[in-house]
């Protein structure tokens, strides 16, 4: 099985940076990837998506400010968070899927989540 495992969230002030990691193991398909953020009784939303070839996607709250990129060897990815603001506040999702459903949170395997929060 996809295990999909999150780590880096934590309390900063705005204006500060946090970088994000997940460790993916257990695929043997190439995956399409992404970072999801959920805050209590909202929807979830697709912050960053990145698909096995590289090309990337941004929401257009996290564009300029986030980067989403992969390791060189491809099982970990990172979700770079600069210039962060409270209403990034949520809890980030790692995950995965071989389709491609661009922004849309529809992914098959995911991580427990870590929480990010600015004040």
């Amino acid at each position: 099985d996809v295990q999909l495992v999150e780590s880096g969230g934590g309390s900063v002030q705005a204006g500060e940076s946090l970088r994000l990691s997940c460790v993916a193991s257990g695929y043997t398909l190439p995956m399409n990837m992404g970072w999801v953020r959920q805050v209590p009784g909202k929807e979830r939303e697709g912050v960053a998506v990145i698909d096995y070839d590289g090309s990337t996607a941004y929401a257009d709250s996290v564009k300029g400010r986030f980067t989403i990129s992969k390791d060189g060897a491809g099982n970990t990815l990172l979700l770079q968070m600069d210039s962060l603001k409270p209403e990034d506040t949520a809890r980030y999702f790692c995950a995965a899927d071989t389709l491609w459903f661009g922004l849309n949170p529809q992914y098959r395997y995911w991580g427990q989540g870590t929480q990010v929060t600015v004040s």
